[in-house]
């Protein structure tokens, strides 16, 4: 449009068609535009002495105040210069705020690190020995019967070792063992036996009865003849103990005959028939040692 346009050149009344050199103005015109009105002395000295400040005051009016600049007319210059004032104070203030905040040097502390979790290696043992299981005792248990042999029943074997067992613990020698088992197999066929004469003898373990006299137990020892009480007479173990010492007390027995050494003992009414038994009874011997 052409620069004498009516609309462009419209002045405010009461002010000079073209502004005078001579005369002071607080706008300054370039070609059909008014460039925006120059600050007040006090305000220009500031920004002056902080070039810093007028960067930032500048820059914030031409961001904020652009629109209230261009469209201020002759009229409103009043208005325009308190508008301008009042965006360049905000300016700083907001330039000092800033400044304020980014002048903060106080370090940050640093998070806490977490502490390294310790790793175990593979071939790392641990620190403390495992405390041993607690083991339960067992109960003791019984040893295995003996195997019968020589055609004897389980019951006759474990009188047989019963017997041989006390020998042994006493030292006999293997011959004693063998008439200690030949004399028992004749007296009692290796059955503990009670007697119908002595009630009392049934009131212990035993496997049989008989009626000869008072005669009880293996060996059919008489309580009446000083080998023993009855209850003791009725366990197998004192039966063969008592027979092993009085048989100890038979000079030369060693040397004698089977059936000679157990008459020595037993003074029996059949001398002669524990000879029969010899051989089955070293075999019953050698089983159990």
């Amino acid at each position: 449009m052409h620069p004498d346009d009516n609309i462009d050149q419209k002045l405010t009344p009461g002010q000079p068609a073209h502004p005078s050199a001579d005369v002071p103005s607080s706008e300054r015109w370039m070609g059909r535009h008014r460039a925006v009105p120059t600050p007040r002395r006090g305000v220009r000295a500031v920004l002056a002495s902080t070039p810093v400040r007028v960067a930032l005051a500048t820059g914030v009016t031409c961001c904020l105040g652009a629109t209230a600049v261009v469209a201020a007319r002759p009229d409103d210059e009043a208005p325009a210069r308190q508008v301008t004032e009042a965006l360049t104070d905000r300016a700083l203030a907001a330039q000092d705020e800033a400044a304020s905040r980014s002048l903060d040097r106080s370090p940050t502390p640093a998070p806490a690190s977490a502490s390294p979790t310790p790793t175990t290696s593979p071939s790392a043992k641990p620190s403390s020995t495992p405390k041993p299981k607690a083991t339960k005792k067992k109960a003791p248990t019984k040893p295995p019967r003996p195997r019968p042999v020589a055609g004897l029943t389980q019951a006759q074997m474990d009188n047989a070792k019963s017997i041989v067992d006390v020998g042994v613990d006493m030292k006999i020698p293997r011959q004693g063992l063998v008439i200690a088992v030949a004399t028992a197999m004749q007296e009692s066929t290796l059955l503990n036996y009670a007697s119908g004469v002595l009630p009392e003898s049934q009131n212990y373990p035993h496997q049989a009865i008989g009626w000869d006299h008072d005669s009880v137990g293996l060996f059919q020892q008489r309580p009446s003849s000083g080998w023993g009480s009855v209850r003791d007479l009725m366990r197998p173990a004192y039966a063969a103990r008592v027979f092993y010492e009085a048989l100890l007390q038979v000079p030369g027995w060693q040397q004698m005959s089977l059936t000679l050494a157990a008459q020595a003992v037993q003074i029996s009414a059949f001398p002669y028939a524990y000879a029969q038994h010899e051989e089955r009874a070293a075999t019953i011997v050698a089983a159990l040692t």
